[in-house]
């Protein structure tokens, strides 16, 4: 049996818990940071986000269904869970687990990514994938939601 596998990340931002997670879930913003949404996330909905490549615009890249959906609101904490999968996964559904805690000054956000070890061929390669991916990705994440 393949032993656990999860990326857990935690980002300080300067920006409120309502803000953050607007970027989250708006698909404009969401392409700001990571990739275009296919629509806007919502409770029960689906979890999409599309290529912007010549000729391939539109097309389904990281797809999944969208578990608990919790806007952060009158000073309690925010809770987004959905499945993720893509390609490279072969049919593997991982879960994110995004939670934001709101501050003073800010948000406390915390991305658990679980799941790697069903990957049949080389589990731990995918998660360090993934681990790089996400650093990348909130690069720019901070950069501009605060």
């Amino acid at each position: 049996m393949t032993k656990e596998m999860t990326i857990t990340k935690t980002l300080f931002l300067k920006a409120s818990p309502e803000r953050v997670w607007r970027f989250l879930t708006k698909k404009d913003l969401l392409a700001t940071w990571f990739m275009a949404g296919g629509e806007d996330v919502v409770a029960g909905g689906d979890w999409i986000t599309v290529t912007n490549s010549e000729g391939k615009e539109g097309q389904p890249v990281c797809t999944g269904k969208v578990k608990e959906f919790t806007p952060p609101a009158g000073g309690k904490d925010g809770r987004l869970v959905h499945t993720f999968t893509h390609k490279y996964l072969e049919g593997v559904e991982t879960l994110c687990t995004w939670t934001l805690v709101g501050v003073e000054g800010g948000t406390i956000l915390t991305l658990v990514h679980s799941g790697f070890e069903e990957v049949a061929e080389n589990p731990f390669a995918m998660a360090v994938d993934h681990d790089k991916g996400w650093d990348e990705h909130f690069i720019r994440l901070r950069f501009v939601a605060g």
